[in-house]
């Protein structure tokens, strides 16, 4: 076997599997998102397209360092001038170092048209949260079924009923919902709507205490809409405190064009919507 060869199409099938990754990586909901519905693509789950990505990367990577030690002699030609001189600092090499620093400076930094990629993956992950829905706070699949119904002020022994009643097979209180789906095939997200009783509403009138999952990513006409606040209250109240801001703004976007935190704008807009 020729292991120059090997290397090769090792590098190559590598980076076939790993663009793959990127790409799914890429339009993957957020995690709270993605555990919440159980999202998967051709059977497999955000943590297990992070975990191929991750063991493919590096196979790759080795590929790679094998293949420049195969041809290492070829790759010390690019670095010398006319006169067959090895100068690292090449014209090709500046071209590529340039280019390289263009795309990591630029994507610091937020810069045109390297923020355009970044907008992009958060429309296609707002849209995602949209569609699969948000948890009622970070990773609440993980909290039992004690802990959640308190956090979101369900009756427990009537939530408890309602999972017997929807035929849920589990065994106590202190099972989490993330172990409950697994047991059911189903989603946390279904379990939650299984203990919900009809007609009761996810969201009470009021921001709450801390932000929301994805709070950063909405607009205030999204909270205005989810969370019954009165938006022209709220965008009057944030002008007399100097923050500029219209409806349509995240509040990232209306933070970073105030030069404040996120959770400074929300703690402002909570403020006003609590009057």
């Amino acid at each position: 076997m020729n292991i120059r060869r090997i290397t090769s199409l090792t590098a190559l099938l590598s980076f076939i599997i790993l663009f793959i990754t990127i790409v799914v990586l890429y339009i993957v909901p957020q995690g709270r998102v993605a555990y919440w519905a159980d999202w998967r693509l051709w059977g497999m789950t955000k943590e297990q397209w992070g975990n191929i990505h991750i063991n493919i990367g590096l196979l790759f990577l080795l590929s790679i360092l094998l293949h420049i030690y195969y041809n290492w002699k070829p790759l010390l030609n690019y670095l010398k001038n006319k006169a067959r001189q090895l100068k690292v600092l090449t014209s090709e090499f500046n071209v590529a170092l340039v280019l390289t620093l263009i795309f990591a400076i630029g994507t610091y930094f937020e810069a045109v048209p390297f923020n355009w990629v970044l907008e992009f993956n958060g429309h296609i992950k707002d849209r995602a949260a949209v569609k699969y829905g948000e948890p009622p706070y970070g990773h609440a699949e993980l909290s039992t079924l004690k802990a959640f119904a308190s956090k979101t002020g369900l009756d427990l022994a009537g939530s408890l009923k309602r999972l017997k009643q929807a035929n849920m097979v589990f065994d106590n209180e202190n099972q989490s919902l993330k172990e409950i789906a697994r047991l059911n095939d189903i989603s946390p997200q279904k379990v939650f709507l299984a203990m919900k009783p009809s007609g009761k509403r996810n969201r009470s009138d009021g921001l709450p205490p801390t932000p929301p999952p994805g709070a950063g990513n909405k607009t205030l006409a999204d909270f205005s809409r989810e969370y019954s606040v009165d938006i022209q209250q709220i965008l009057k109240s944030l002008t007399d405190e100097n923050v500029s801001a219209s409806a349509d703004m995240t509040i990232k976007q209306i933070a970073r064009q105030n030069s404040m935190a996120p959770s400074d704008v929300y703690t402002l807009m909570r403020r006003v919507a609590g009057k």
